[in-house]
């Protein structure tokens, strides 16, 4: 079995991950898997959201919003249908769940911290890449807090990382880019937690329904690929 990009069913594509891209922003990460690129900055407001704020309510919030350039892709989509994207609105709560799951609100402060993931370039997996990506912007934005005196510990507890895997020409196959996703029988996104425990898992049976077997099969391919994505990510916040 060869897939488009010669890779083995169970390899990523090459990952990189550099912080420090967005002089303004309290944590940024511009994280590279494959030919999918996605800046995720982190920004600070030194306040909660302003629900909270109305409820009475203690502790900070993470949320993030998640958009996709105009030449993101092979055909240029306008700032003006970005504005009414659902699918956007979607993948932006997603990474927001994602990264709350780690997040003690009460040790955030009366804090907001705003991931934006805005994809340069796109090829596959960009929620993936922006969960990824994101959470180290987040790392980084929290360290901010820290040395700005702000708050005096660290509210996150795990790291979270995400990956796609599925189902293409039959076989379970690591990482999907565009070429695979676009046909593939099987897709599914896995958010995992540093320690290996699930997050989210969105699964569709795009040509047939799929069993609970291959579904597990798929999880465990994608906790490898997750723990190594851990392992950058701690590599880049060290």
């Amino acid at each position: 079995m060869l897939r488009p990009s010669l890779r083995k069913p169970d390899q990523m594509r090459p990952v990189s991950m550099e912080t420090g891209v967005n002089k303004w922003a309290e944590g940024s990460c511009l994280i590279k898997v494959g030919g999918t690129h996605v800046l995720c900055t982190a920004s600070v407001d030194l306040a909660q959201p302003t629900w909270k704020r109305m409820q009475n309510k203690t502790g900070g919030w993470v949320t993030a919003e998640y958009s996709m350039l105009p030449r993101a892709n092979g055909t240029r989509k306008s700032h003006e249908s970005m504005v009414k994207d659902n699918r956007a609105t979607e993948i932006s709560r997603l990474i927001g769940r994602a990264l709350r799951s780690v997040v003690d609100m009460e040790k955030l402060g009366k804090h907001t911290i705003t991931i934006d993931c805005d994809v340069i370039q796109g090829d596959g997996g960009t929620r993936c890449a922006a969960i990824t990506g994101g959470f180290v912007a987040m790392a980084l934005a929290v360290r901010w807090l820290i040395a700005q005196g702000r708050i005096f510990e660290n509210p996150i507890s795990d790291n979270v990382a995400a990956v796609s895997a599925g189902v293409w020409k039959g076989n379970q196959v690591l990482d999907l880019d565009y070429d695979e996703d676009c046909v593939a029988e099987m897709d599914a996104n896995f958010v995992m937690s540093g320690d290996g425990r699930l997050i989210e898992i969105q699964a569709t049976g795009e040509a047939h329904p799929f069993d609970t077997t291959q579904l597990n099969e798929l999880i465990q391919m994608a906790q490898g690929a997750c723990q190594r994505l851990v392992e950058l990510q701690n590599q880049v916040l060290d």
